[in-house]
């Protein structure tokens, strides 16, 4: 209440002005993040060394720390439990893939923008196996450090762990800080705790901003000579946006970004990017180009998850997805509809781009309706080939090679 003033809005129709104390955070924040990238990877890769690693060892600080609290082995306990009837729960494997997906950065441009600036021959089959690997790690032992606090706080005010436990904002800003505020020397565990919160946004902000500017900076070859400038126009534009979100009503502004923006649209990404390697560009080219790069190719588990599991998977999800949507409550509060409607036009935005531009590009196109379905489905590396009349994507065996 003291924080966020949400008493003081009736709901996303009455959000009221900006706090200045939040602005002034949030200003702070995006001065930090311009700083960090506007030199590009020059300046980036240097801050990364400390917003990465920083939530490392603050993460083990309060595992350490936890783990001595009473009612800490339960809630460890609870964690290690698996409810594999959970697993017949669509709502799990949505969340689940989300989660991954957010996490690890895929279907945000994050890594794609990143991998862009490595040399030609980097071992990226290494690298994805030891970024897949330390983000799945981290979130498996982050998970002992959050259930130790809610064991604890299970154990201090006798009620169940599950009623205990908050999804969202309110573990992060409202569960854990309760139960730092209740140990010794408090103060100096919440600044830790709100240092590593800080730098793990810092992180997920310059990885998420760096995709932008990469990608737009790229198509837009002009724009290299005025990085420095550009950067200012993202992180400034990305401000005034934010400001929504500060407001008395800005929680629920928050709310409904967090249930729609980041879902079913970036699960809906991913399969447009599977499918778009793995069946039009070709598993068998994507292979040569990795074996191009590193000396050998990818193996047959890899490249039959990339054409089949992967795909089907990513799709069942997208359906069920749209199948089972439940609209967003912030606790007793039940959006209005228009609302709904403007959640659904933000999800919508970047999933309608895919069929729009495609459609796009078709007409632009020159020659008749096959002509122009050859150049579509071909990278523009082999648009040679469509002129000679040599289309790999209408042959059999392209769609069967694996």
């Amino acid at each position: 209440r003291a924080v966020l003033h949400i008493q003081d809005s009736n709901g996303i129709d009455d959000l009221g002005r900006p706090r200045w104390q939040l602005t002034s955070c949030l200003a702070v924040v995006i001065i930090l993040l311009y700083f960090s990238l506007w030199k590009g990877v020059k300046t980036s890769g240097k801050v990364v060394w400390i917003t990465a690693t920083m939530p490392y060892v603050v993460l083990t600080v309060l595992l350490l720390r936890g783990v001595t609290l009473p009612g800490a082995i339960d809630g460890i306990k609870a964690y290690l439990s698996v409810d594999f009837l959970r697993l017949c729960d669509a709502k799990v494997w949505i969340e689940a893939a989300t989660q991954i997906c957010f996490s690890l950065g895929v279907g945000f441009g994050v890594l794609i923008a990143f991998s862009s600036y490595n040399k030609f021959s980097n071992n990226c089959y290494r690298d994805a196996i030891i970024t897949s690997s330390i983000n799945s790690l981290t979130s498996f032992f982050s998970g002992f450090v959050v259930f130790s606090f809610l064991g604890y706080m299970s154990h201090k005010h006798n009620v169940a762990l599950d009623k205990v436990a908050r999804d969202g904002a309110g573990l992060v800003f409202v569960i854990y800080p309760e139960a730092i505020a209740t140990l010794p020397g408090s103060s100096v565990w919440a600044v830790i705790f709100f240092i590593m919160l800080l730098t793990l946004g810092l992180d997920s902000a310059m990885g998420g901003m760096e995709s932008v500017i990469t990608g737009l900076i790229d198509e837009f070859k002009f724009l290299h000579k005025h990085r420095e400038l550009f950067t200012l126009f993202i992180v400034v534009s990305t401000f005034l946006i934010s400001l929504f979100c500060v407001t008395n009503g800005g929680m629920y502004v928050f709310t409904l970004l967090d249930h729609f923006a980041a879902g079913t649209s970036i699960l809906f990404g991913v399969l447009i990017e599977a499918i778009g390697i793995a069946w039009f560009y070709g598993v068998d080219r994507f292979s040569d180009d990795i074996k191009e790069m590193i000396g050998h190719r990818p193996g047959r588990y890899w490249r039959l998850c990339w054409k089949f599991v992967s795909p089907c998977f990513l799709l069942f999800m997208v359906v069920v997805s749209f199948a089972t949507f439940n609209p967003p409550n912030y606790g007793s509060y039940m959006f209005p509809q228009w609302a709904n409607m403007l959640g659904w036009c933000l999800a919508m935005s970047s999933m309608t781009m895919v069929p729009l531009y495609a459609i796009y590009k078709f007409c632009t196109l020159p020659g008749r309706f096959c002509d122009r379905l050859a150049y579509a489905i071909t990278p523009e590396t082999e648009h040679h080939l469509v002129d000679n009349g040599e289309v790999r994507q209408f042959t059999l065996q392209h769609w069967l090679a694996v």
